[in-house]
């Protein structure tokens, strides 16, 4: 996702249905993951608001201060993985730490949905455009690399990010990939795309490439998902 789901959204559950219909159960077990926020209180609390009045079962991991043993059990039991936005670089940086990331990758493998929100959508990815590292915009290259390429979250949502990631892909700082308007999300199965959806009246998907040091961008127009 782009942007929005329970944080941004909180009176349109659209996308967070939906990503919980994608586990194909009547009530899906649900974890959280608020890393990159630095395990916010605040953050959970609004998750299990937003999520108490879905029909599933929602925890959440914490990191910073962990009580959970077997990383391995509590993430694979679970339908939907959802993380969390705020700082990508530390979100990786902590996940190698714990060993999280070898763990996600093997629920990637077994099933498991995988979702989240800006850094919580870059984090899959090969790189992204990121402001872990201040508020100018830079290239973030060593991401779990589930799927091929980069990504841009708030694509027009903020307005530095569509140039600084037409300069990135344009100068080979990162490679081609995929961005998101808030609101709006892709649906990847294994690697390849089989959706685009948006819980707004308007937003889409975009994929840029490099052609002739310029960077071109295809619009990938979203569906409105039902209330």
């Amino acid at each position: 996702m782009g942007g929005g789901g329970f944080a941004m959204e909180p009176r349109n559950p659209r996308l967070d249905t939906w990503l919980l219909s994608l586990t194909g159960r009547p009530h899906p077990r649900v974890l959280f993951i608020p890393t990159a926020s630095g395990d916010s209180h605040g953050y959970i609390r609004r998750f299990h608001r937003a999520f108490a009045r879905l029909p599933c079962t929602a925890s959440h991991l914490q990191l910073f201060n962990r009580t959970v043993t077997e990383l391995s059990t509590l993430v694979l039991e679970q339908d939907l993985i959802y993380v969390g936005g705020g700082n990508t670089a530390n979100l990786l940086a902590i996940w190698r730490l714990h060993g999280l990331d070898v763990v996600l990758r093997e629920a990637w493998q077994q099933g498991v949905v995988l979702a989240g929100v800006s850094a919580g959508a870059i984090c899959w990815f090969d790189a992204g455009v990121t402001d872990s590292f201040g508020s100018d915009l830079q290239p973030l290259s060593n991401a779990l690399g589930l799927l091929p390429g980069s990504f841009c979250p708030h694509y027009h949502g903020e307005s530095t990010r569509r140039p600084a990631f037409h300069r990135l892909v344009a100068g080979g700082q990162l490679p081609p990939g995929y961005a998101a308007d808030d609101g709006v999300a892709i649906l990847f199965e294994g690697t390849t795309i089989a959706d685009v959806v948006r819980s707004r009246r308007t937003g889409s998907a975009y994929h840029l490439s490099a052609e002739k040091g310029r960077a071109a961008e295809r619009e990938m127009p979203a569906r409105l998902l039902p209330r």
